[in-house]
């Protein structure tokens, strides 16, 4: 492998610990939400996924990314609704792309 291949690598690693942090108050604020609508139900399976995936022995940064964008996607969507019942969604979603680097 290169040195470019290496150092290419080492970019798209993501700060586990950081993931790690979001999901568990991400976790924390989707409890508080009462909704029990479709959006609501994939956005709390790809958290529970997401965490899933941290606490694996095997951690994949690509898994994690792929995760990662699931969950802001997943809020993008439910941004409006969810803001209205008292998620942080803009919060989460813009320390996802911080992480992910976007």
């Amino acid at each position: 492998m290169s040195e470019q291949d290496r150092q290419s690598d080492k970019s798209q690693e993501i700060d586990l610990e950081k993931v790690g942090r979001l999901i568990e108050a991400l976790e924390l604020d989707l409890a508080r939400v009462r909704s029990g609508s479709e959006d609501m139900k994939r956005l709390r399976d790809e958290v529970e996924t997401l965490k899933n995936v941290l606490n694996s022995p095997i951690r994949r940064h690509h898994w994690v990314r792929d995760g990662l964008h699931s969950v802001r996607v997943g809020l993008e969507e439910k941004l409006d609704s969810a803001l209205a019942e008292g998620l942080k969604a803009g919060q989460y979603v813009a320390e996802i792309g911080r992480i992910l680097g976007l």
